[in-house]
């Protein structure tokens, strides 16, 4: 359910951060990026207006919040449809070319490199996946795509469809998710100013869609599961979820359907061997682990030697499973020996190869005097 704000035309510019060293300011928008429940509206509003002044424009009519990105870009599909302008390029881009522009002045263009890896560098590989993953989401969920047996007429309207949204996409500021840059921005000292206004929207609000005569703001997710990896990960529910109901579901990064989550309490070594998606099925293994099936499929040992015994496990329409089974030389408190299973690549032939594949080097050098 959307909610609508009328313009307030007395609302003061947004505060701008004061500058911070890389660690200061990558710890500060790790925290933004991952920042999840509705943030202060009336801050976000006003750094939208404050966003539309510095870019030289009269400011928004109307602020319209929504539950999601998802349902923003329902509302953008509309506006589009009916000639509304989209004026991100004033509001985003240039002030964002502006404030690169100084901050790679500020450090040098030798010294940008080093830079960007100590802010924007450390958020990217997390974010930035993200980002992508909730653009691709509310892409197929307003497009989907037409099923291979359908006709020419149907496949032509399916990609016509799909070339809208992405239009409407491309009208977004993704908010939050802008976190790397603004870690960067910050930590040069340079060029804040100019992008004052958006990071203050950052850290209020989600995505957001600047038109002429109106700005649409979604909220923040209500809720983000990540595995140690940073990759949307949760077993029992949406690993990414929104106030109005959009939901991503993924199992270690992967996405996965709802339905299928239900089903992992229960998983079997028919259900895995049964799974046509030669992903899905990799999950269903995780999940029920490696070890266990190889011990509750009957699987056949191909190689053993003094360092451990080689499996392989054969899935159909996808490569096998190849995993040696160590056993720890040091005993534990009890007296002991922990038995490890490793996953190694599928040409490997020899246990004490797959051993040595794990330490990285070839096999013919691995002469270990005792085992770990």
């Amino acid at each position: 359910m959307e909610t609508v704000t009328q313009n307030d035309p007395t609302a003061a510019r947004a505060a701008v951060r004061t500058t911070a060293g890389p660690a200061e300011a990558t710890a500060r928008w790790r925290a933004a990026a991952a920042a999840t429940g509705a943030g202060d509206r009336a801050a976000a509003e006003r750094a939208v207006r404050a966003a539309y002044r510095a870019a030289g424009l009269p400011e928004p009519a109307a602020v319209r919040w929504f539950g999601s990105p998802l349902a923003a870009a329902e509302a953008a599909l509309e506006l589009r449809a009916a000639g509304a302008q989209s004026v991100r390029e004033a509001v985003r881009t240039l002030p964002w070319e502006e404030a690169r522009r100084r901050a790679v002045e500020q450090v040098g263009p030798t010294g940008w490199a080093a830079h960007w890896a100590l802010t924007g560098g450390e958020l990217g590989p997390v974010t930035t996946p993200l980002a992508d993953r909730v653009r691709n989401a509310v892409l197929d969920r307003l497009a989907p795509e037409a099923d291979r047996e359908a006709d020419a007429a149907v496949a032509a309207g399916a990609r016509a469809r799909r070339t809208t949204v992405r239009l409407a996409l491309l009208d977004a500021v993704r908010g939050q998710h802008d976190a790397p840059w603004f870690a960067a921005l910050e930590a040069a000292g340079a060029g804040t100013d100019v992008v004052g206004p958006l990071a203050e929207l950052a850290r209020q609000a989600g995505w957001w869609w600047p038109y002429r005569e109106v700005a649409l703001l979604s909220e923040r997710p209500t809720a983000l599961h990540r595995d140690e990896a940073g990759r949307l990960d949760r077993a029992d529910g949406p690993a990414l979820e929104y106030a109005d109901g959009f939901a991503l579901h993924a199992w270690r990064g992967m996405p996965v359907p709802p339905e299928f989550l239900a089903g992992l309490a229960e998983v079997s070594v028919e259900r895995i061997r049964t799974e046509e998606n030669a992903e899905l099925r990799r999950v269903l293994l995780e999940h029920y682990g490696y070890d266990r099936y190889l011990e509750d499929s009957g699987a056949e040992p191909i190689h053993r030697d003094e360092t451990g015994v080689l499996w392989r496990i054969v899935l159909p329409d996808d490569e096998p499973v190849v995993m040696v089974e160590v056993v720890n030389s040091t005993p534990e408190p009890d007296g002991t020996h922990r038995t490890y299973w490793l996953r190694v690549p599928p040409s490997t032939r020899t246990a004490r190869a797959g051993v040595a594949w794990t330490f990285g080097i070839p096999e013919t050098a691995y002469h270990p005097q005792r085992e770990t």
